[in-house]
C-alpha cells in the first residue's frame, strides 16, 4: 500500500497542537488596518483555533506524522 501524501497547502497554513487542536492565522490583516484601534490590531495578530467541523477535514488531510 502506498504512503499517504501530505497536503502541503494545508500543512503550511495550519499548526496542530499536541491535543489535536488546529491553529490558524487571523483574517483581515492585509490592508485597511490604519482605521482600527490598537486593541483590534493586536487581536488580529493572535492565532485562532479553527472551527471544529473544519478541524476534522484538516486532520484527515494530514498524515499522523505531521499531527504530532
Amino acid at each position: 500500500m502506498p504512503k499517504i501524501k501530505t497536503n502541503k497547502s494545508v500543512a503550511k497554513k495550519v499548526k496542530i497542537t499536541k491535543n489535536k487542536k488546529v491553529i490558524r492565522r487571523a483574517t483581515g490583516q492585509n490592508h485597511y488596518n490604519s482605521k482600527e484601534n490598537g486593541a483590534e490590531g493586536r487581536a488580529k495578530k493572535k492565532d485562532r483555533r479553527m472551527f471544529s467541523a473544519d478541524e476534522k477535514n484538516v486532520v484527515s488531510a494530514l498524515p499522523y506524522s505531521i499531527n504530532r
